[in-house]
């Protein structure tokens, strides 16, 4: 492995980590922490986490489909392992959270939940791979940090048994070798003329879309966020 992709990698982190505090030390998670969100209206996050899961499956697939190689195949396969796992576990959480009282919450998608699966969408049929793994090795740590700290309050604060937090957890540490698989493909996208700065766009984009998620879910919840 390319021990300066890596080194450049970390440059980006760096660029982009005021955008990355944004979303570890979001208003949701310490609302959350706090056990100040309403019981039922934690099906919001597990209504809006459907579509994404389910629009991302799809996304995967997409990228799988143009692979260029075979090591940046077997990376996106199991990336798609992964989401399918992922919407699996999400049904506990759904049923642990449908039968809540209160208010019903909307089945509709959210835009500002959706946009990021919709970025996702556009990355898997208009960028390179590694464009699509550039960005998501960017986001998922960050991701994985959040859904580590939902699972701690939803069981600390909510109750919640270990299978029905199954799909944080499963998030909150990242597979083995994640990232030298991720900077393979990375590496590979720059020997056949992929730009740096692509690579950091749609790691930044992806950020943003993530931040935005983060808002909407807030919002939806009755908080307020500042930014």
């Amino acid at each position: 492995m390319d021990t300066t992709v890596l080194k450049w990698i970390e440059r980006v982190r760096h660029e982009l980590q005021p955008l990355n505090e944004k979303i570890l030390n979001h208003p949701y998670l310490q609302a959350l922490n706090a056990g100040r969100i309403e019981r039922e209206r934690l099906r919001i996050f597990a209504v809006q986490q459907s579509y994404i899961i389910g629009s991302d499956l799809r996304s995967v697939a997409q990228i799988v489909a143009r692979a260029s190689s075979e090591g940046s195949r077997e990376f996106f396969l199991e990336l798609l392992e992964g989401e399918r796992a992922a919407l699996k576990a999400l049904e506990l959480f759904s049923a642990g959270v449908a039968a809540a009282p209160g208010t019903p919450v909307s089945d509709e998608p959210l835009p500002g939940a959706f946009a990021y699966c919709a970025f996702v969408a556009w990355l898997s049929l208009y960028a390179s791979e590694a464009e699509f793994a550039g960005a998501l090795l960017i986001n998922l740590p960050v991701w994985g940090a959040n859904c580590g700290r939902m699972a701690d309050a939803l069981r600390s604060r909510y109750g919640f048994s270990e299978a029905e937090v199954a799909f944080f957890t499963m998030f909150a540490s990242a597979p083995a070798g994640f990232e030298e698989r991720a900077a393979m493909v990375i590496t590979q996208g720059l020997a056949h003329g992929v730009a740096q700065t692509k690579i950091r766009q749609a790691a930044s984009l992806l950020q943003g879309y993530e931040l935005l998620f983060w808002d909407t879910m807030a919002q939806a919840s009755r908080l307020t966020t500042s930014k």
